[in-house]
Parts: C-alpha cells; sequence; structure tokens
C-alpha cells in the first residue's frame, strides 16, 4: 500500500524536475509517474524458514569468504541493529562483517559491541570487526579502511542504514561456484533491489537490472546494490575521495576499464554477473538519498565526473552532460559515435507513429520490438531505460547506420549494394541531418525488417562489434 499513498518526496521531486527541465518535460514525466505506481503491484517475498535452512546444508562445505564493509556515522540504533542482524542471519555461513566508524559520539561503538557480546554469549562466534576511526575521512576513506582490513574472497559494500535479504549471500556464492565450473573467474556480481518505506514498513520500487550492458552503465550506475567485487582487485583499486557520492559509480566504471583491457569481449560479459533476485532493501527514510535525490546534487556532479574520465582513458572524444534525470548521463561522441569507437558496428534510432509511439528501433533477443507502443515523451519507468544508450540484439533496418567494415555484411543480407541517404532526425533535442542505410528499394513487411534487422545484428556480433540503440535519434515511419 506504500506505493499508493501521497507522499511528499514525489511532490518534491516533480517541482524540482519542472524547474530543471520545463513544464512539457515535467508534465509527461509526472504522468507516466501516476500510470506507473498505478500499476504496480509488487511486494517482497522473503524467503521461509525451510528455504534458508536448505540454502545453508546447501552451502555448508563451501569455502569462500564474503566481506562486507560498511561506513559508519552516527548511525540509528536501530537502522544499525537492522544492519547488522541481516547479515548475522544470511543463510550462507561465509562472511564477516567490517564496520569503519567515524563518528564522534562513541554511539555505533557501543551498539556493536553489546551485540558482539551477545553473539559470544550465545555460543555463535564473532565475525564482526569494528574499526574505530580517529577522524572523518569521507565515504571514501571510510570505505577503504574497512577494504584494507577485509581477508575474504569478495568484498561486498552495504550502507550503514540499508540492510540485506537474508539469501543475499547464498545467491552470490551460488554463482561464484557456477561461474567457477565453467572456468569463469567473476570479477564483479550484483543483484537486484528495492526500497523500504522506514515510515510505513512497505517495501516498493523493485529495480530489476539487466545483465551487464556496457554503454547502459555509461549513462547510469543501474549496477549499484548489492555487489560484491573480487578482493584482490577491490584492495588495488580502492574508493576515490575525489568522487564521492558516486564513489561506487566510479568503482564500476574502474572495473569495467580493467575488463576492458582484456584481449576478448568474452571476458567484460561472463566476468561481470547479475543476479536476478531482490537480495537489497534501500531504505527510505527524511535524510536518505533513496527519499531525497535532490539534496545530493554533488553526488552528480561526481558520476558526471568519472563518467568523462573513463571516457577519457578510453581515447573517446566526447562531451559528457546531464540528462533530463538526476544521477543519469548523456555522452555526446566527437564528431561520430563510429568514428570515435571502433567497438560499434551499427547504431540504429528509434522509428515512432503517426501518434508520436515507437513502433521500431531497438529489438530483443528474440526479434521483437523494445518498448513498442511508449510514447516518444515518456522514459520507459523509474529506470528510464527508453531514453538511454544500450547495446542490443539488433536495431531496425529502416533507420542504421553501419561502419564500412560492416558493409559487405549488409550487402549479402539485403542482395543490395550499400548505398546512403541522408535523412533529417532529431538528435537529442535539436534536428539535423544524418547518413543512413538506403534501404528504399527493399520491398517487405514488418516481418521481413525484423528478419534482415536480426541476421545483421548476428554478424555483427560473430565479427565482435556493438550493436548500439540510440534513442536521442528519432524519425517517423515513412520519411
Amino acid at each position: 500500500m506504500g506505493n499508493k499513498i501521497f507522499k511528499m518526496s514525489n511532490f518534491t521531486k516533480t517541482v524540482n524536475y519542472l524547474k530543471k527541465n520545463g513544464i512539457r518535460h515535467a508534465y509527461y514525466a509526472a504522468k507516466e509517474r501516476i500510470a506507473e505506481e498505478r500499476k504496480c503491484d509488487y511486494s517482497y517475498r522473503a524467503p521461509s524458514v525451510e528455504e534458508l535452512k536448505a540454502q545453508s546444508r546447501e552451502t555448508a562445505d563451501y569455502s569462500e569468504l564474503f566481506s562486507i564493509v560498511v561506513p559508519a556515522y552516527e548511525t540509528r540504533e536501530d537502522f544499525l541493529r537492522e544492519m547488522i542482524g541481516s547479515v548475522c542471519r544470511q543463510s550462507y555461513g561465509g562472511w564477516e562483517l567490517i564496520i569503519a566508524d567515524a563518528g564522534v559520539t562513541g554511539t555505533v561503538e557501543r551498539i556493536v559491541k553489546d551485540i558482539i557480546d551477545k553473539l559470544e554469549k550465545e555460543n555463535k562466534g564473532n565475525r564482526i570487526k569494528y574499526i574505530r576511526l580517529t577522524e572523518n575521512r569521507g565515504i571514501s576513506g571510510n570505505t577503504n579502511a574497512g577494504i584494507e582490513a577485509a581477508s575474504g574472497d569478495y568484498i561486498a559494500l552495504l550502507d550503514h542504514d540499508d540492510f540485506l535479504a537474508p539469501d543475499a549471500l547464498y545467491y552470490m556464492v551460488r554463482e561464484v561456484r557456477r561461474a567457477k565450473r565453467q572456468g569463469i573467474n567473476p570479477v564483479l556480481l550484483y543483484t537486484d533491489e528495492d526500497k523500504y518505506e522506514n515510515e510505513n514498513g512497505c517495501y516498493i520500487s523493485p529495480h530489476k537490472k539487466l545483465k551487464f550492458n556496457l554503454d547502459l552503465i555509461l549513462s547510469n550506475n543501474y549496477v549499484c546494490h548489492f555487489m560484491a567485487v573480487e578482493a584482490n582487485l577491490m584492495k588495488t583499486l580502492q574508493l576515490r575521495g575525489k568522487f564521492d557520492g558516486a564513489q561506487d559509480y566510479d568503482l564500476v566504471l574502474r572495473v569495467v576499464g580493467e575488463l576492458l583491457n582484456k584481449p576478448t569481449e568474452s571476458e567484460l560479459s561472463k566476468q561481470i554477473i547479475h543476479i536476478p533476485e531482490i537480495l537489497y532493501h534501500w531504505r527510505c527514510h527524511a535524510h536518505s538519498t533513496a527519499e531525497n535525490t535532490a539534496s545530493k546534487g554533488y553526488a552528480y556532479e561526481a558520476g558526471k565526473a568519472a563518467l568523462a574520465e573513463f571516457c577519457s582513458g578510453q581515447g573517446w572524444r566526447v562531451e559528457v552532460k546531464h540528462s533530463l534525470h538526476l544521477g543519469f548521463y548523456e555522452i555526446t561522441y566527437l564528431s561520430d559515435i563510429l568514428a570515435v569507437r571502433d567497438d560499434v558496428g551499427i547504431v540504429g534510432g528509434r522509428i515512432l507513429d503517426s501518434h508520436g509511439r515507437i513502433c521500431g528501433g531497438a529489438l530483443d533477443e528474440n526479434g521483437d520490438c523494445m518498448y513498442k507502443g511508449l510514447h516518444k515523451e515518456y522514459s520507459g519507468g523509474i529506470t528510464h531505460r527508453a531514453v538511454l544508450k544500450q547495446d542490443i540484439t539488433a536495431a531496425d533496418i529502416r533507420f542504421i547506420q553501419v561502419r564500412p567494415e560492416l558493409r559487405g555484411e549488409f550487402e549479402q543480407i539485403t542482395g543490395r549494394r550499400y548505398e546512403e541517404r541522408t535523412i533529417r532526425c532529431k538528435t537529442g533535442r535539436t534536428y539535423r541531418e544524418i547518413q543512413i542505410a538506403d534501404i528504399s528499394g527493399l520491398t517487405c513487411d514488418e516481418t521481413g525488417y525484423r528478419k534482415l534487422s536480426m541476421e545483421l545484428g548476428k554478424a555483427a556480433a560473430d565479427k565482435g562489434y556493438r550493436v548500439l540503440w540510440n534513442p536521442d535519434m528519432s524519425v517517423y515511419a515513412g520519411r
């Protein structure tokens, strides 16, 4: 019921959005949010006692150790106790909890010592490490103190006022084991998450994530929580104070950068593992970022700077800007993405029908049009994926740009010589002329276009190229 009642935070977000983006964008954003909330019937289902016992039996002989690092600062007692309890109740027992406390009142130290004493009296052992910091080094510096003290195989990050599902580490270790049986050493694992409304005890806003998608991560940190990184790499990279507020995003980008230096793309797609289970609860309260996103403008600036540094490190000439949505970014490639990035083979835009709704563009692995029927002014819900650049299986052949190295495949698949035509289309917030593949001589129905598009997408993938959907490029069907 928590997502059905009036929330002042939603009103505040709408007002801030209006000030930032104007009436038209605010109108459609509010309209879409209302529609999303009306149809959302999400409720979190915790695993049963029997399920947790079965998980414990299954993993009893596993040896992987997860170090969970928590930077704390004057944490509320009830939040701290619930966070620690959520770790202690994990069905997989291979964990240690490291709390790096930068507070000044001694409240956290008192509570942690009380919990440790109770664990020892109950003969449950003690896997909690408490670090009393002599100064507040900021979120990154405080977290690094915990990272340095970690002894696990993987290091996971947990905020001091959030809490874990009791089977979080079970799913983590299960995926690590599965990957290792295939000869893969996972570098980063991440899970789905939701939000917990502290005021009324409701779970809301489930974030069901996608498997790792390079170009999607270049628009926002959708990886977020719950995340674990291979310990040696985490200790090498650590967090960087100059990106405080977006330190996790900077970390993910640098992990990606490390893997991009590997010889094959499979290293990237196989070593970053998505676990499609909601295993992290992000608490919403008056002072949390989850509840008041506008209060951390510095964090969005830090994320923008981290992304710009990543792009520079890849040798890409780009301009990074804030998008219409807080915490999301737009990359403009100078002068053209196919000239800047040699890993992208095809770029496709979105095709709109006469009512301004998506009828073509990005195709999924089944050849279906992603975001079909969505109004051009809508973003696709709380994840805003419909307006974000992302890697896709294939792009609708009626509105694509093809790099020279793939034009032979285009000719073989379509049976016609590759030619281009100039069209005027909307790119972002302006109109400009662009060159797209000319298929005016082809006579296909929708099924035929999808078939050709999928074949071309596969040909691009077979040659090691990405197919990129750029929803900033829009054209109406038939133009």
